[in-house]
Order: C-alpha cells, then sequence, then structure tokens
C-alpha cells in the first residue's frame, strides 16, 4: 500500500453552515488523505446572511502548530489555506510555508475574502492587499472573480463573461506567482456555470462546466477548492480534477435544492462524497 498523503488544511471552523473546515476535513478524508487542521478562527456559524454568529480570532495560537509540527518531524505532500481571521496571519501562513514547503510540497491558496463585488464582513482592505503576498508564494491559487479584482487591484465585473477576458484574467494572476490559477464563477451563458483553469508551463486553459442552478448555497467555493485539491493529490490532472470538482460541486448544489434545504444551511455534500470516491479512482 502506497505511503498516505498528508496536507495541513489552514482555514476557520464554523459550527454550522458546512463550509471551511467543516467540509474540507471530511472531502479530503474520503479522498484518502490525512488532514492536519490549523484553525485561523472558531465561529459557531458563518457569516453569511446568519446573525448572531460568535467569533473567536486564533491569531495567537496559530504560531504554536508550527512550533510543536517541526519539533515532530512533521512533513507535508501539500499546504491548504483558506479564510484567515486577521492581517496578522498573512505573515503567518506565510512563515509556515516557509517552514514546512519543500521540493514536493504543493502550496494551494484559496484567497477567501470576497464575492459579489465586496468584502467579506470580517475581511479589511489591508488584509485584501496583504493577500497579494500570500499568493504568491502558491502554486495553485482559487478566486472567484471579486477575488481576482482585489488581487489585481482593479475594479471587478459582473458576468456574463467572455473567453478572452477570462484567459487574460488567468494568465495576468499567474503573473503574481502561483504557475496554476483556477478562477471560480465563470458563465458565458446563462445556463452553465463553472470554472477555467490556467497551467503556465503549458499556456493551457482549461474549461469545467455544470447546468446552473439559480440561487445562492453558501460553502460550494470551499467543497470546490477542497475537492479540486483531492484531484490533484490523487493523480489527477488540472483539467480532470476541474471537471470532478465542477461536477461534485454541482452535485451538491442539486441534491440540497431538491430537498427544499434553506441554502444558507450549506449544501448536502455528504450525500455525493461515494460516488466522488469512484471519479477519483479510489475503490476501498
Amino acid at each position: 500500500m502506497n505511503k498516505q498523503k498528508r496536507i495541513a488544511a489552514i482555514h476557520d471552523l464554523s459550527g454550522f453552515g458546512k463550509c471551511s473546515l467543516t467540509v474540507a476535513l471530511p472531502i479530503l478524508s474520503a479522498a484518502g488523505i490525512e488532514v492536519c487542521p490549523v484553525p485561523t478562527a472558531v465561529l459557531s456559524s458563518h457569516t453569511g446572511d446568519l446573525e448572531g454568529f460568535t467569533y473567536r480570532d486564533l491569531t495567537d495560537d496559530m504560531p504554536g502548530f508550527e512550533k510543536q509540527w517541526k519539533q515532530l518531524g512533521l512533513s507535508f505532500e501539500a499546504l491548504y489555506s483558506g479564510f484567515l481571521g486577521s492581517y496578522e496571519q498573512i505573515s503567518i501562513v506565510s512563515d509556515f510555508f516557509d517552514a514546512f514547503k519543500t521540493e514536493e510540497t504543493f502550496i494551494m491558496v484559496d484567497p477567501v475574502m470576497a464575492d459579489g463585488g465586496r468584502l467579506y464582513q470580517t475581511i479589511t482592505p489591508r488584509m485584501a492587499e496583504g493577500m497579494v503576498n500570500l499568493c504568491k508564494k502558491a502554486d495553485l491559487i482559487i478566486p472567484n472573480f471579486t477575488e481576482a479584482a482585489f488581487l489585481l487591484g482593479e475594479k471587478y465585473h459582473e458576468g456574463p463573461y467572455t473567453r478572452d477576458y477570462v484567459e487574460n484574467l488567468l494568465r495576468r494572476l499567474s503573473g503574481l506567482g502561483p504557475r496554476q490559477v483556477v478562477i471560480t464563477g465563470v458563465w458565458f451563458s446563462p445556463d452553465l456555470l463553472g470554472a477555467a483553469g490556467y497551467n503556465r508551463s503549458t499556456d493551457k486553459v482549461s474549461y469545467a462546466f455544470s447546468q446552473k442552478i439559480h440561487g445562492h448555497y453558501y460553502g460550494t467555493g470551499d467543497i470546490f477548492a477542497s475537492s479540486l485539491l483531492s484531484g490533484l493529490l490523487n493523480g489527477k490532472n488540472l483539467e480532470i480534477a476541474l471537471q470532478i470538482a465542477a461536477d461534485f460541486t454541482a452535485g451538491c448544489i442539486r441534491r440540497t435544492r431538491e430537498a427544499g434545504t434553506d441554502p444558507r444551511y450549506g449544501v448536502n455534500f455528504e450525500a455525493g462524497l461515494l460516488k466522488f470516491m469512484g471519479e477519483l479512482g479510489i475503490t476501498e
């Protein structure tokens, strides 16, 4: 049996709402990957349209994870960062990358900070500017169009988009440092929604689409990122991993809509994990 791959997942933990670590842990685990969480904050729920949430910033606790894990001699096949709880965490995560990065380590940064043209409630403009420095150290970044605009310091544009616009955006984002870029929320017509991926080493752009389901479903960006990383760490190339992630995420949304579940509460990804494992080639 091959050695199990291990990743560090640097993200928040929201008790309710199926997002961040509560989706990353089960999805990556189902993909056969050992996940070591580094919580950036603990919340009673996610912050999107849910009132009265509690928020605990764990900035002061994070350096202790790096210190002990270095003492233990831990190594990681991948480092994955998502939602950060403070500006100071950007440099902490950057130091974490430096501490555990090897030639074989894959770094993925999901610059979770904005959507719909606006920053999230807990993200400051200073944090958005600092996120650029973290993306420079990544092998792959996964922004949506709003996050891409903040990273490039330009105005956000609503869709529908054109292929020329998307592909130019991908190449400029790669110019920040990452050799691979995936942008989510791509649509050219009202019926299809998906993502586009760019590999700088081949200068190839790939697209993955599924039937669009109207409505805003929370946590789907984290589900997409976690399933994409699962595919890549199971030996799939970017194009194939992109389609697996798009199909899995769309299935979660479709299942949730058919059940009539409040979209604020997250999507039913659990029921799709067995099929997802089959797509990855995991049979036992």
